[in-house]
Order: C-alpha cells, then structure tokens, then sequence
C-alpha cells in the first residue's frame, strides 16, 4: 500500500532526523532507519497497532520516544505526524 505524508509531518520527521544527527553525528540516520522499517510494517500489516483515536493508529519506534501517527485510507496510508511522544500527547488531533 502507499504511503503519503502530510507536509508537517515530513517536516516533524526531517527536524527529528537533524536534532538526533546534531546531538550524536550517525544517531539521525539510525532513527530514520527505524521510521523507515515502522513504515514497512505500517504498509504491511496497516490494522496491527491499536488505534490512537476513531480514525487513526500509532506505531511507535522501538529506540526512540517517537509513535507514526497514521490514517489506513481507501488505497493508501496517510501519515499524521512523527510524533514525539515525550511532547504533548495528540498535539496532532487538528490535523485530521
């Protein structure tokens, strides 16, 4: 299945990729690694995480305090947010 982000939620993933990059040079990519294999798993198996509100589901990364935040649409799976979840919890919900 497809998979399109939302312009803010490319731009969270991007600043969170550059902030893990500048803290520990390397720790950036690792972290896209590992939203790049979440991605794989939310385009394989869309229903497998429990769902954050009526319409859309997290899957959170298994290193960082990060959760995608995503909606199984008709013919793609649309991401919400890359959602740090030591920050506001559901800062993401007017974006749906």
């Amino acid at each position: 299945m497809r998979i399109r982000f939302l312009e803010i939620a490319q731009i969270e993933l991007d600043e969170a990729v550059a902030y893990y990059n500048y803290e520990s040079p390397g720790l950036g990519d690792a972290f896209l690694t590992e939203v790049l294999k979440a991605l794989d798993r939310i385009g394989t198996f869309p229903e497998a995480w429990y769902p954050s509100s009526k319409r859309t589901r997290r899957c959170q990364t298994p290193r960082f305090p990060y959760g995608i935040i995503y909606q199984i649409r008709e013919d793609e799976i649309l991401v919400v947010a890359v959602a740090n979840l030591h920050k506001r919890p559901k800062y993401w919900k007017d974006r749906i």
